[in-house]
């Protein structure tokens, strides 16, 4: 899911225009609508916005909630705004959410695992030890282990580091804003 929103950069910090979508993820995310600009995006543009406006591409922001993750980008400066290089033009911010949860059902169908190998695999990935994913999941290691050990056989594979691997590269082909 993306959405888009205008901004007029680091002056007022008002959003000027958004997309539905946009102004959805805004209210979610921020519990914000337009013309007020979250203050986490709001202190992400003025530290960056220099670097765009020299065409370097700012990092990412991005928040959690729950399974899902929302990351802006600006993408580019429209309009004169005025001088060039003042920073006083208006900039779009392209925002993406992307779910956990389609990672995992991804995964699953991909490799035809149970939902539940699916997260422990997913949570392999993220580098989580199997005392961690049970603490994620409410279960206990022992049944983690067991999940891996049908994961391992399902995959073709004899390790947690292979099992990886092998979930890293297929989420790559599917997925490939994620990151593990």
């Amino acid at each position: 899911m993306s959405g888009a929103a205008g901004s007029d950069g680091a002056g007022e910090g008002k959003l000027i225009w958004q997309t539905p979508l946009a102004r959805e993820l805004l209210m979610r995310y921020y519990g914000t609508s337009a013309p007020q600009t979250p203050e986490p995006v709001l202190n992400w543009l003025r530290r960056h916005l220099a670097d765009a406006e020299r065409q370097i591409e700012p990092p990412r922001l991005a928040v959690e909630l729950g399974p899902r993750r929302l990351t802006f980008r600006l993408h580019q400066q429209t309009g004169d705004g005025g001088g060039e290089g003042d920073g006083s033009g208006d900039w779009l911010i392209v925002m993406r959410e992307i779910s956990d949860d389609a990672v995992v059902e991804a995964m699953s169908l991909s490799f035809k695992l149970t939902a539940r190998e699916a997260e422990v695999l997913y949570w392999v990935v993220k580098g989580k030890i199997n005392r961690d994913i049970g603490d994620i999941l409410g279960t206990s290691p022992a049944t983690v282990k067991k999940h891996l050990e049908r994961v391992y056989v399902k995959l073709g594979v004899e390790t947690r580091t292979a099992a990886a691997g092998m979930a890293m590269n297929r989420i790559k082909q599917l997925h490939p804003q994620f990151e593990g």
